[in-house]
């Protein structure tokens, strides 16, 4: 098998994703997401799609948009508080949401990645995490139409905890600041969060570089994700790297010195 994964761009390489998909994607609120991947996918038309992500977006923004255009029926994810249409989606019975530990949904992601079917966390246990009874999903009226099952406690080392189901997904889409042709990957401060642990899920992982090179030179040391977890890598533009949004910027002004 051919070591070059680079692909001609973000359609190119979002061409395969069919509708009810279920698709990991990095980045922690705007840091670090896929930016030109999800508009690929935007544009590509798939839809009914399951999100795993540590959120969703922003209205007007990353994965925010493609729940404007309801290609999303459900997401889980572990914080949601800067999107409006994605709250009125939920609470009007639009919209299935898991929402889980943030901890916990990176780990389940990452087991996934390993192997492992399911394991053991002290997070949640004594709540409605563990017992059940969260909302999923509402009815048009307001009432809950699918709440989350209760999940299996034991005890070990003399604390209980709680069973969660590892996560792998048809798909992943990731950001990373250096990629070589292999696919193996560099991520920059932030945006290593969930960019590896999503890339671990997915079944095929594209990831979208600022920068390509070849392989070779990222030292092995360096490497923050394997290659044999990424089947394709987009090359961006040094305009399409420079591309940083964040969700508020606050500001005041200036004082003089004394």
């Amino acid at each position: 098998m051919s070591l070059d994964k680079v692909v001609g761009g973000p359609a190119e390489a979002v061409a395969g994703i069919r509708p009810g998909s279920s698709v990991a994607v990095g980045g922690f609120g705007l840091a670090g997401i896929p930016w030109f991947l999800i508009e690929a996918l935007l544009e590509q038309g798939a839809d009914d799609l399951t999100i795993v992500s540590n959120n969703c977006g922003v209205d007007g923004a990353g994965l925010g948009l493609l729940l404007e255009q309801r290609r999303i029926s459900r997401v889980v994810a572990s914080y949601v508080g800067e999107n409006k249409e994605f709250a009125r989606q939920y609470l009007a019975g639009e919209l299935t949401v898991e929402l889980t530990p943030q901890g916990t949904l990176a780990e389940r992601l990452r087991a996934g990645g390993s192997g492992v079917g399911a394991f053991y966390t002290p997070t949640g246990v004594g709540t409605l995490v563990s017992e059940g009874g969260l909302p999923w999903r509402y009815n048009a009226d307001g009432t809950v139409a699918l709440s989350s099952p209760p999940k299996e406690v034991r005890t070990f080392h003399g604390k209980e905890m709680v069973l969660e189901e590892s996560i792998v997904t048809d798909v992943a889409l990731i950001r990373a600041a250096i990629a070589d042709r292999a696919g193996n990957c560099v991520f920059h401060a932030a945006a290593r969060n969930f960019n590896p642990a999503a890339a671990m899920a997915g079944r095929f992982t594209v990831v979208e570089a600022e920068r390509v090179v070849e392989v070779g030179e990222i030292e092995p040391d360096h490497v923050h994700l394997p290659g044999v977890f990424v089947q394709s890598v987009v090359g961006l533009t040094p305009e399409q790297a420079a591309r940083k949004d964040i969700e508020k910027r606050t500001t005041r002004a200036r004082q003089e010195a004394n």
